[in-house]
């Protein structure tokens, strides 16, 4: 067994999660009269902090971008976060892995009231130890900090077999500052130049190529 400790993303690794973020991105918009961005634009959502995308992509203030995240999760808990599916394989990859012995944690960026939702809808959450998210009031939100806080939801130490799995360069980066390898899941969000740029130790194409990665 090459890894006994997997950390994973959420959006855009375990679910494809895009309708319901940016139906909900649009209804933010919307609600505060901000022009929608175009569909490549919204594209670029996913993945990062939501409120780090709502200053650098549609160029808004620190207190601006705060009443949008504010519209966003007007949309979101009731429509968005189900307006969403898991990747096919997914759970058998899941299921196979914890029951090798491998320790499952997921380390999202998403708030993680919204995280242990998802994951009970999908049934995903008995494969895992710990569920770990950002803050809704926003005092965790950094992909570094997420994964730190993961580890130590966990007591772990000794980070030998240890990797984090990620779609977007937050989660190739966030683990290099966590001193953690990191798979990136090409079949979400991130593109295969994005991911070798952050550092990635290896790329999946697909979930069953990220199955084999994991095994070893």
């Amino acid at each position: 067994m090459q890894y006994k400790t997997i950390l994973f993303d959420l959006d855009g690794t375990l679910t494809d999660s895009a309708p319901g973020i940016l139906n909900s991105v649009r209804y933010g918009c919307r609600k505060l009269g901000l022009p929608v961005p175009d569909d490549a634009t919204l594209r670029r959502f996913l993945g990062p902090p939501l409120i780090d995308s709502f200053r650098n992509l549609c160029g808004q203030s620190a207190a601006d971008a705060d009443r949008a995240v504010a519209a966003f999760r007007e949309y979101f808990p009731t429509k968005g976060i189900f307006e969403n599916e898991v990747y096919p394989g997914i759970p058998a990859m899941l299921a196979d892995l914890h029951a090798r012995g491998c320790q499952l944690v997921l380390a999202t960026s998403k708030p993680e009231e919204y995280a242990r939702r998802i994951m009970a809808h999908f049934d995903l959450e008995p494969y895992f130890t710990a569920i770990c998210g950002a803050t809704l009031d926003e005092t965790r939100t950094d992909k570094a900090e997420v994964i730190a806080y993961a580890l130590e939801t966990i007591a772990l130490t000794d980070k030998t077999g240890v990797v984090m799995v990620g779609d977007r360069e937050h989660d190739v980066v966030g683990a290099k500052k966590n001193a953690l390898p990191c798979i990136g899941a090409l079949y979400g969000y991130g593109t295969r130049e994005e991911l070798h740029s952050a550092g990635a130790a290896a790329i999946a194409d697909t979930v069953q190529d990220l199955h084999k990665l994991l095994l070893g």
